[in-house]
């Protein structure tokens, strides 16, 4: 068994210029593993609760010291010094500490923070890899195909873009270096492209340009030329485009809200099918909002067959959600964020329960990150073939993009690519 030495947690900054928390981990063998904890600016509303201090003297409210101390205090004083068989059972201890469904009272960034650091510890102390330790039953590993979110909106840009993320998916790579490569190649065609048509190249929270652009048509019309100029195919077998609107964002008394109209769920699912008719868009994020369940079974009967379906908000990496959705057909696609479900072993439970009924799996960056790298391992090893983590462009983004290089490098015979 695994003892805990010592726990310690700090309060560091995200990407965002706002706190989070990075929490170290020692194990009885001398081990010492620390992990950063993301945090999202588009959140859906049954994700598992960030524990923030409120107070307005500091960070304007949004500071985090109260985890801290949950972290340095109770959580410490419960699991230092006992020996922890594995990961499931530190996770399931850290839920029953807190005593809540939505892990409110210690903070989901408290608890989460200490279940990345632990798994990366535990790995380390075995002497293998994180992503071979994250390796489940029925899990082959694979290097996924990355999705650089290139322009943005939404929440995370300050422009009138209503839809959140426009990506580059490298489907047609052969391996991750070359996978990178074309992001890259893309991301600088696209640049030179905005400027050459008088837009601004400022980039927004995940590293994307923001340009003042209204209309999502207009935007992969852009993209398509870009994905050109750079020397690759604009198709859903060479570099295909992915779609994350964060519809809830704009879904206001049961109505959507996009580009000056107002549009009904079945409004949208038309507009959805004409974007995936004239434009090489292979997946559609969070297309209808987090209440809109009859519109998702309508969304999903009309385009899944010809699109990947994937649930954000809806889903908030939650099994018991998931196994709901998967029963009402809701979706073909999960996207997994660690902080959404706040532990290690749940958020391997989630990815489970999709494979097992069919689903693929995206793993996924937040808005607010930090340069931990822990979810590219996260991805290899559970062989989703999928993940996002923003531009090829800031270190907290590219950090991710570039640890997948070095477990290709390290790894050669893992495969790359969707399921």
């Amino acid at each position: 068994m695994t003892t805990i030495a010592a726990l310690r947690a700090v309060e560091i900054l995200d990407s965002r210029a706002r706190p989070t928390l990075a929490v170290t981990v020692t194990l009885d063998d001398g081990t010492t593993a620390r992990a950063g904890v993301p945090s999202g600016a588009s959140t859906g509303s049954r994700e598992a609760v960030e524990l923030r201090d409120g107070d307005a003297d500091r960070y304007g409210g949004q500071g985090v010291q109260g985890a801290v101390g949950h972290v340095n205090g109770e959580i410490a004083g419960v699991l230092v010094g006992r020996p922890i068989a594995d990961q499931a059972e530190l996770d399931r201890d850290l839920c029953a500490l807190d005593g809540t469904a939505t892990k409110s009272r210690l903070g989901a960034n408290a608890i989460v923070g200490v279940s990345m650091a632990f798994a990366r510890a535990h790995a380390s102390s075995a002497g293998v890899p994180l992503w071979r330790s994250l390796t489940t039953d029925g899990a082959t590993p694979r290097l996924p195909v990355p999705h650089f979110n290139v322009i943005n909106g939404g929440r995370h840009a300050p422009n009138g873009l209503d839809f959140q993320e426009f990506m580059i998916a490298p489907v047609g790579a052969k391996t991750m270096a070359e996978a990178v490569r074309a992001g890259a190649e893309v991301y600088a065609a696209l640049r030179t492209l905005l400027a050459g048509k008088g837009f601004a190249t400022g980039l927004g929270d995940e590293g994307g340009f923001a340009p003042e652009i209204d209309a999502p048509e207009d935007v992969l019309t852009l993209l398509v030329q870009a994905i050109e100029d750079a020397g690759y195919p604009a198709t859903r077998q060479g570099v295909a485009i992915a779609l994350d609107p964060a519809a809830s964002e704009f879904y206001r008394d049961g109505v959507y809200h996009v580009g000056g109209q107002s549009l009904s769920s079945d409004d949208m699912i038309a507009r959805f099918e004409s974007i995936i008719t004239h434009f090489p868009v292979w997946s559609i994020e969070d297309g209808l909002a987090e209440t809109d369940w009859d519109g998702w079974v309508r969304l999903t009967e009309r385009v899944g067959d010809r699109t990947q379906i994937v649930g954000d908000d809806i889903l908030v990496t939650n099994p018991a959600i998931i196994s709901d959705a998967i029963e009402r057909d809701i979706a073909n696609s999960a996207l997994i964020k660690l902080n959404q479900i706040g532990t290690v072993s749940e958020t391997l439970d989630a990815m489970r329960l999709c494979r097992q009924a069919g689903w693929s799996q995206m793993v996924s960056h937040r808005s607010g990150e930090t340069e931990d790298t822990f979810i590219a391992d996260l991805a290899v090893g559970t062989g989703c073939g999928q993940l996002k983590t923003g531009a090829p462009a800031r270190g907290e983004r590219v950090a991710k993009y570039n640890r997948l290089i070095e477990i290709e490098v390290d790894n050669p015979q893992l495969p790359y690519g969707l399921l």
